[in-house]
């Protein structure tokens, strides 16, 4: 990131920030969720890793592309699971009446946050350079060598 501009950087490190928060978040919940609803447990410890590698990725990568598109499917596949979870339910009766103060608002924030930043980072990213058009002055006329003559 030598010539990274300022927004660039913040952008990613507010990126890194939220996945880490997401990583520590997720990762206190595991045993519990574990032993609650095994299913849970495990999406919850392979997300934490997902959001992990997502992390050293936007740190160490020149084109963070991939990085920042896992990291908001990730995000956004657990804010849907957290709605439905307090909502409709998940598959095998798994149902939470509450939000889970402060894990489930702080989740929420780190997971939305991720999202805008990786949006901000899209919207701040240049134009790819079009490639140059031929140009449309009049063709030039040349004259071959030793011959005096002109050719087009």
């Amino acid at each position: 990131m030598n010539s990274a501009s300022v927004t660039e950087v913040t952008l990613r490190g507010l990126g890194v920030c939220c996945a880490l928060g997401n990583v520590v978040l997720h990762g206190l919940l595991v045993p519990d969720h574990l032993e609650e609803k095994f299913y849970i447990g495990v999406l919850f410890a392979v997300g934490s890793v997902v959001m992990l590698v997502v992390a050293a990725a936007l740190v160490a990568l020149k084109r963070p592309m991939a990085a920042w598109l896992t990291g908001a499917v990730v995000s956004l596949g657990m804010i849907v699971g957290f709605l439905l979870s307090r909502t409709v339910g998940l598959p095998y009766g798994y149902y939470e009446p509450g939000w889970e103060p402060p894990y489930g608002p702080l989740s929420l924030i780190v997971e939305g946050l991720f999202v805008l930043a990786f949006l901000a980072w899209l919207g701040e990213r240049p134009a790819p350079r079009a490639a140059p058009r031929p140009s449309k002055t009049p063709d030039r006329v040349r004259t071959a060598p030793g011959s005096g003559e002109r050719t087009r």
